[in-house]
């Protein structure tokens, strides 16, 4: 995820509800079924959207995982297949939208924000990824779409695999709210890292402050915005996934959701935390700085107000007048070095006295 403005794929203006946009570098749609129920599963990659037409059984949960929108018949297809509305169907194709949940007539929306953490290829600095993915529910089926290859959903994968808990017992509307609670659950190591650097940026804002300090704070901060715009809506679809009157979600899945639910209300408020310690750390860095600068203008001052009758001295006996008595003196070079040793001196000792100097600040 980059820092900068949002922007979104949109159609012209004009345009009829429902047209889709997908840009050149959107990659090629990588389709994956899994089938389930009590006694067995199958998992298979499909090489066309058209083997998708013989896909389900009533008897089971199928599990239709989109990668990638880089082919518009295919998505187009897809929605044929499915019978999703063209609004819908345009919800998720045209990214980013806000986090939320629409009843589609025998269907269920729910768009979501993924998150991940990597390192950016140039400058090796940490970077937070993020992407959106659509859920569309039916009664047997839930179709998951995402704009790259590759998620965080495997955890999934392996618990249908290898048939731990309840998710193969469970319907549809079950394997959508597990789907839904991995990608939640993944803000929390994304927000623990950011926790461990925002340690590491408070040691540095005290003892070591540099623009470069300062330059990761304002990037962390835009990183916080960004996780903030996605889970605060998040929650609240969430919430009206709890709230709502949809058949498709059970009285039992919604009390799972409710756990949900909680944990976007808990990655919401470390987040803002974290938003909140980075501005403190902001205004601590500007601080040290103008302390800093402040020492600085201490010590030149110092210097100065030492030196002003030092000055004040050598210029009025480098005047070339030509009765000045005291140049005639045999010790008057030394007298001079001696008064402009002593008033040196006292000085010195008089803003040690103030604490202005010497002092443990």
């Amino acid at each position: 995820m980059s820092n900068r403005s949002f922007k979104k794929r949109h159609a012209k203006v004009g345009a009829r509800p429902g047209t889709l946009v997908i840009p050149a570098e959107a990659p090629e749609p990588r389709i994956e079924k899994i089938c389930f129920n009590a006694e067995s599963h199958q998992r298979e990659t499909l090489e066309s959207v058209d083997a998708l037409q013989e896909a389900f059984d009533r008897q089971e949960v199928t599990w239709i995982d989109v990668q990638g929108f880089g082919d518009h018949a295919v998505m187009l297809k897809m929605g044929e297949l499915f019978k999703l509305h063209p609004l819908l169907l345009e919800d998720v194709v045209n990214v980013p939208q806000r986090p939320k949940a629409e009843r589609y007539d025998d269907q269920l929306l729910l768009v979501v924000r993924m998150v991940s953490s990597s390192k950016d290829d140039v400058t090796g600095e940490p970077m937070i990824q993020m992407e959106q993915v659509s859920l569309v529910v039916a009664e047997h089926y839930v179709l998951t779409f995402q704009e790259k290859h590759g998620d965080i959903l495997d955890p999934v994968r392996k618990r249908i695999a290898s048939n731990k808990g309840i998710i193969r017992q469970r319907g549809a509307d079950y394997l959508a709210y597990v789907i839904a609670d991995t990608i939640v659950d993944g803000y929390y190591p994304v927000l623990e890292q950011l926790g461990d650097r925002l340690e590491s940026l408070e040691v540095d804002v005290i003892e070591h402050p540099s623009p470069s300090v300062l330059s990761e704070l304002n990037r962390m901060k835009n990183q916080l915005i960004n996780l903030r715009r996605a889970i605060w809506p998040q929650r609240e679809a969430i919430n009206e996934l709890i709230r709502g009157d949809s058949p498709l979600i059970s009285d039992e899945v919604t009390i799972y959701l409710r756990d949900t639910y909680d944990h976007c209300i808990q990655t919401s408020e470390v987040a803002e935390m974290y938003r909140e310690m980075v501005t403190g750390l902001m205004n601590t860095y500007l601080s040290a700085v103008a302390n800093r600068t402040n020492e600085v203008m201490k010590v030149l001052t110092i210097m100065a107000s030492i030196f002003i009758p030092l000055t004040f001295m050598a210029g009025i006996y480098g005047m070339n007048f030509e009765h000045m008595p005291e140049l005639k003196y045999q010790y008057s070079y030394a007298v001079l070095w001696a008064a402009m040793l002593a008033t040196a001196a006292g000085m010195v000792v008089y803003f040690y006295r103030k604490g202005w100097i010497g002092g443990d600040d």
